[in-house]
Formats: structure tokens, sequence, C-alpha cells
């Protein structure tokens, strides 16, 4: 544990991004740790609690859909906005990922940024990145746009052991799919189908 921890005088990430840190309490020790870096969690994943600032432990989601491009990294984006405008961002670690490699380091989608910009959404530059094993260690919820990327997760991950997979419509109270906007072009149908998850997560897990 302790080659991966680092001052934190300086306020600063000192891993891969190099920005403004985020202050977590790792087993009594201070990390300097930025919220969108993942080297702490690839280092040191298997006996990590975090705790934020006020003393609560984090809750750790993940995203998935099949590119890592339109509808998982538009729920990142949806799902940390909500969380802030709640005022409940300091309880909640957001990412997406994908099921498979076709789009490993891409950005957001054109047509889905477009969609974001217009809901008001802000988003970040993003580079797309396929789901590991240690993820499923590392999170709580990893959260599936549809029912193929179950099939191409489980291929992954093997079997769901703690129950941590879900289908993103689930959430709110339905058992099917997010449509791939890709395929479809309907960016508009995949938002709301989105804000209305994200909306159900945020209330159940904040209950």
């Amino acid at each position: 544990m302790s080659s991966c921890l680092t001052s934190v005088s300086d306020g600063r990430c000192k891993f891969r991004c190099k920005g403004s840190a985020f202050f977590w309490n790792v087993q009594k020790q201070n990390v300097t740790f930025c919220k969108n870096c993942t080297f702490y969690l690839r280092t040191c994943k298997k006996s990590t609690t975090f705790v934020g600032e006020k003393g609560m432990r984090m809750i750790k989601i993940l995203f998935i859909c099949h590119g890592n491009i339109c509808r998982s990294v538009m729920a990142e984006m949806v799902m940390k906005n909500l969380c802030k405008s709640a005022g409940e961002i300091e309880r909640f670690v957001i990412n997406s990922a994908a099921v498979s490699t076709e789009e490993i380091g891409n950005d957001i989608y054109p047509p889905a940024k477009r969609k974001l910009h217009e809901k008001g959404i802000p988003f970040e530059h993003h580079a797309a990145r396929q789901i590991t094993r240690a993820d499923y260690s590392y999170y709580d919820y990893i959260i599936c746009a549809d029912h193929s990327n179950l099939r191409w997760l489980e291929r992954i991950i093997g079997e769901d052991t703690n129950n941590k997979v879900s289908l993103m419509m689930t959430w709110a109270g339905q058992t099917r799919d997010v449509a791939d906007p890709w395929y479809t072009g309907d960016f508009e149908q995949a938002y709301n189908d989105i804000y209305s998850a994200c909306c159900g997560i945020l209330k159940q897990l904040s209950a």
C-alpha cells in the first residue's frame, strides 16, 4: 500500500492526469488522488475502502455499453450532473467503460456530445476503455445499457457472484434495453432513457 501513497502538500494529483486532487482517507492515510484518474484503483484495488471528506463510504458506479462512446459515457455525465445538483457528488465515484475493444481511446461520439450540450449536461474529454476483471472487484454497481452488454460482460468478468451487475432501465422500473443510438440515430430517446434511469439510481442509492 505504501508504494501507492503520495504527499498531499500541493493538492495536485501525482498520477496520470496531473489535475486537481480530491482528498480521500484510505486506511487512515491521506492520499492525493484525482477522481478521474484510475491509477490508484489499478494498483490498490483489492483491499481499498474509499471514504469521502465527510467520513462516508463512497458508492462506486460503472456504466457499461458496447463501445463507451455513446450510452455509457452519456450516463456517466448525466449521473455526475444529477449528483452535483443534489449536493451528493462527494458520495459517489462514477465512471464508464465498454464491453468491446472497438472504440478504445476514442472520445464521446459527436452526436452524443451535441445531445449532452443541448440538455445542459457538462462533459469532459473522454477516452473509451474496456472493462476489466479488476473493475468488478472495485465497483459496487455495474450498470449495463442492454442485454447484449450483459452477455459480453459475463465473458469478461465471469459469474456475477456479488450481484453487482444490473440492466440500466431496471432502475427506472423497466426491463427493456436503452436502444443503441449508434444504430437508431435517436439520441433524444437514448438520453431520455438514461436520464430516467439515473434519476432512479440517485433516488434509490440516496435513500
